[in-house]
């Protein structure tokens, strides 16, 4: 079984050197043949549409989306055969009583004679499929992480603005401690320290939630360096920290179940949202420490409401008041209820972002997170 990632605007030493950490990684992983499940109502055939995911795509032949690779069938004579492109064809096939997907490449997609010349077009890798929604994810890989508070505090700073007390896209922002190293048009995010994250089970101090607020260009170096607002998400005031950008950033993962069970919680929402539903971003008191990378495939569970059981099971008596009932004192859990699956993008040692990949419910924080 073979496959890689697809890196929009990374180079391709460090693709090929990531692509390769990748199939020793699943080199070692152990085939869950048993668990694949076809969809129901599966093709036999599927012409790839633009503006699909890899997860919507699975989703059209696997029960289970996170099973993919595990049917996907590697084409040794088509370039880069674990990219798929729109017009591509991807027929079901059975090899030796198992499923497989085999790959055929349309006309829409990058001609071969192409794809093997020294010059490869990097609009045809930002034109493949992707795990993800692309706009979804960038803004937030951008920015998103969580660090320790000290951290944070040794980060440069703004120290001023342009005769404002908050600024916006097309106005200067005056840094300190910015390392003489950097060279003008370097670029940089604006990032703000966020509310800490505590595990809700041992109130154990995770880190604190470091929040996107802008980008920057270094203009002039100094003390205090000058930095020009490109964008921003949010006003940018004195005191936030100023972070060097990471443009080279994957935008595809590789799904799959945890190797070991995984038991954990969203215990905040990126941008605070109260209700959670596909494509939100939330945290997890769980990392790398517990099996999580990045690429792992949890499901959500609703804790179950505890409710008034109002008979007595004894004299079949009904308390028509809730006085009544509490002279009773009984109380009953509900079962948790699937409310969908989330993807692990980001992993730290012991909390971790995820995308939520599809949901059948709404979603709330303490809501518990499990293997699939």
């Amino acid at each position: 079984m073979k496959t890689c990632l697809n890196l929009a605007g990374v180079g391709p030493a460090l693709r090929n050197m990531l692509c390769a950490a990748v199939l020793v990684m699943l080199a070692g992983y152990v085939s869950a043949q048993d668990k694949v499940e076809l969809n129901p109502a599966h093709p036999q055939s599927y012409v790839v549409q633009r503006g699909y995911t890899l997860w919507d795509i699975s989703g059209k032949f696997l029960q289970k989306p996170w099973y993919w690779p595990e049917i996907w069938s590697v084409n040794p004579q088509i370039e880069n055969p674990h990219l798929i492109y729109p017009g591509d064809i991807l027929n079901l096939v059975y090899v030796d009583g198992q499923p497989r997907i085999q790959l055929t490449r349309g006309p829409v997609g990058p001609a071969s004679t192409e794809r093997l010349s020294p010059s490869i077009r990097t609009s045809d890798l930002d034109s493949a499929i992707t795990s993800i929604p692309a706009s979804t994810i960038k803004p937030f890989l951008s920015g998103g992480m969580i660090m320790p508070k000290k951290e944070i505090e040794k980060l440069p700073y703004v120290v001023a603005l342009d005769d404002h007390m908050v600024g916006g896209a097309g106005q200067n922002v005056y840094v300190m401690d910015l390392p003489e190293a950097n060279i003008q048009g370097d670029r940089f995010f604006v990032v703000r320290m966020d509310d800490e994250l505590r595990d809700p089970g041992t109130n154990k101090l995770l880190g604190y939630e470091v929040m996107f607020i802008a980008k920057a260009e270094l203009r002039q170096n100094g003390e205090p360096a000058t930095a020009f607002l490109t964008d921003t998400n949010r006003e940018v005031i004195r005191g936030d920290r100023i972070l060097k950008a990471d443009l080279n950033l994957p935008m595809n993962y590789f799904p799959s179940a945890p190797k070991n069970d995984v038991s954990g919680q969203i215990i905040s929402v990126v941008d605070g949202l109260s209700r959670i539903g596909q494509y939100n971003m939330v945290i997890l008191n769980r990392g790398t420490e517990h099996g999580l990378t990045e690429g792992s495939v949890l499901s959500v569970w609703q804790k179950g409401l505890t409710v008034n059981d109002n008979i007595d099971s004894r004299r079949g008596q009904v308390y028509s008041s809730s006085s009544q009932y509490s002279l009773a004192g009984k109380k009953v859990t509900l079962p948790d209820t699937y409310a969908g699956n989330l993807m692990v993008i980001k992993a730290y040692d012991d909390v971790s972002y995820a995308l939520v990949m599809e949901a059948v419910s709404e979603m709330r924080v303490l809501d518990r997170v499990a293997n699939p």
